[in-house]
């Protein structure tokens, strides 16, 4: 038996434009500057939110987060899973004109799997046939299980049965490139003179530190229900300062806020404050090729030390909830769900005296005390998390240093130069799996390993997981691979993640959901 899966009509996935006659402008606070806009080298929501703007794949995030059609206009899917068929509709177009085909997709995914492109985020695609090895350079790109038909009909074909393939897509790893552009241009394809995309809108300028301008798209397949005619992307890395310009009505969304204020803005602002379930652990990464952390007894004494309950309600104003594995809960594919240290329901004065007996034990404490460098990337919300967590490690006899960088140039550091002794990051799934999240700590992963954690037993439980297709089978074997990562602790996951947003009345269509995506396209101002 085949499957076929038909597109929506356009009209029911999106509010009439015929209701908005007039033009629209929608400034966006991010949370930072891109550090690039080349989508097979980004890795942050910073910029899957610019990217979700500029380009369309074969299958989008609706405005609940749900997957519909994008370029594909349907998609079929052989009886073993392994083989995925689409269709591409015939008036998806280039910003230029050009028509999208099958062999833009076929090209795209070839360059993010080759090894001289140096794309961090390459092994979210493994799944398909090839890639992997690829990657690896075993063998040669143009094996990659990626064919293009015709022009309208792209095949691609699985190493294994993979039941999250549809949400890989969504992501900007799986977004099309113009071929020509990128060959001609190489890197400099994405400058605004340049770039060519095919998505709701098409990139005008970038001014570093000041604003990214785009404007409709009218070559874009679905234009004349795109309300909104020009969108401009702030990069606002302080919360406060967004909220000021919120409330200011120099922005009309904002997509964090600052959890000291969280109790003040729901007194100011009323419903204009969004709170919901996000897909996310925030935690701090442990350099495993440093000492002391190199040692198994310092990094569960650390994570032990540390009062999540606190910084849950009193950090982050309740915008959070205490995390003790890396997998969120709620998470799908996970029957049974995750594990979690075996310390976690041990009461704090517990957890204090046995971690301050294993830095004894380990050789350290406050006769023999030891200094480390805490990371974070600039913001009053991580200023104040990691400054209760230094002091929360005082017992231990550990002193804290602090080193704060901007978002581009911490993530840049943790994924290139791991120049650190702990440094805060955040994870937002990519697709609701618990192998989204496991996969960060695979050795074979150093653009998101920021530990540098190597353990083939635990590398050999996810791959023996990616091709068990019982999805029963599945959920223990990756459970048993997260039991050893909090064996073994590489990250401390401190928090999970609730997505934090101020929207504008006049901001339309804004829909809460689990991976906090909400594209311009989908969204209309009303005066």
């Amino acid at each position: 038996m085949r499957q076929l899966t038909t597109a929506f009509l356009a009209g029911a996935l999106v509010l009439s434009g015929a209701a908005m006659s007039h033009a629209a402008t929608y400034v966006r606070g991010n949370d930072g500057d891109p550090e690039t806009l080349d989508q097979h080298k980004t890795s942050t929501v910073v910029e899957a939110r610019i990217l979700r703007d500029l380009y369309e794949g074969l299958v989008v995030y609706d405005a609940k987060a749900e997957i519909i059609p994008g370029v594909a206009e349907s998609w079929e899917t052989s009886e073993d899973g392994l083989v995925y068929t689409f269709k591409l509709r015939d008036d998806a177009k280039w910003s230029n004109g050009d028509p999208v085909v099958a062999g833009d997709f076929v090209f795209s995914l070839q360059r993010i799997m080759d090894p001289e492109t140096g794309a961090r985020y390459a092994n979210i695609l493994y799944p398909i046939k090839n890639a992997e090895a690829i990657n690896q350079g075993e063998v040669e790109s143009e094996t990659l299980g990626v064919r293009a038909v015709d022009d309208r009909t792209l095949e691609i074909t699985l190493e294994t049965s993979t039941p999250y393939i549809l949400e890989l897509l969504t992501h900007q790893t799986g977004l099309p490139l113009h071929p020509a552009s990128v060959e001609e241009h190489k890197s400099d394809f994405v400058l605004p003179q340049n770039i060519v995309t095919n998505g709701a809108y098409k990139l005008v300028s970038f001014q570093p530190n000041d604003k990214i301008v785009m404007e409709k798209n009218e070559n874009f397949h679905d234009a004349e229900n795109v309300a909104i005619d020009r969108v401009e992307f702030i990069p606002i890395e302080d919360r406060a300062t967004c909220v000021r310009r919120f409330e200011a009505g120099e922005v009309l969304s904002c997509e964090d806020l600052p959890t000291e204020q969280i109790k003040s803005l729901k007194e100011r602002l009323g419903d204009q404050v969004r709170i919901a379930p996000y897909l996310g652990n925030y935690y701090y990464a442990l350099n495993m090729q440093r000492e002391p952390l190199d040692n198994v007894n310092v990094r569960q004494a650390l994570a032990m030390m540390i009062d999540r309950q606190f910084l849950a309600e009193e950090i982050w104003a309740g915008a959070m909830l205490p995390a003790y594995s890396l997998v969120p809960p709620g998470i799908g594919n996970y029957e049974g769900g995750g594990a979690k240290a075996e310390w976690a329901d041990m009461s704090l004065l517990d957890r204090e005296d046995k971690a301050i007996a294993m830095m004894e034990e380990a050789g350290y404490g406050p006769g023999n005390p030891v200094t480390v460098e805490l990371s974070y990337n600039n913001s009053e919300n991580h200023k104040n998390t990691a400054t209760a967590i230094a002091e929360m490690w005082k017992p231990l006899g550990v002193t804290v240093e602090f080193n704060v960088r901007d978002i581009s140039a911490h993530y840049a550091m943790l994924r290139d130069d791991k120049n650190f002794d702990v440094a805060r990051a955040g994870w937002i799934g990519d697709y609701s799996d618990p192998q989204n999240f496991l996969f960060l700590v695979k050795s074979d992963n150093p653009g998101f390993n920021y530990a540098q954690y190597d353990n083939p037993k635990y590398d050999a439980l996810l791959d023996k997981a990616a091709t068990e297709a019982d999805l029963t089978k599945r959920a223990e074997i990756l459970r048993q691979a997260e039991a050893m990562f909090v064996r073994d602790m590489p990250f401390i996951p401190l928090l999970y993640y609730s997505s934090l947003s101020v929207v504008s009345p006049k901001l339309q269509g804004w829909e809460d959901n689990i991976q906090h995506v909400h594209a311009s396209r989908f969204l209309n101002i009303s005066e």
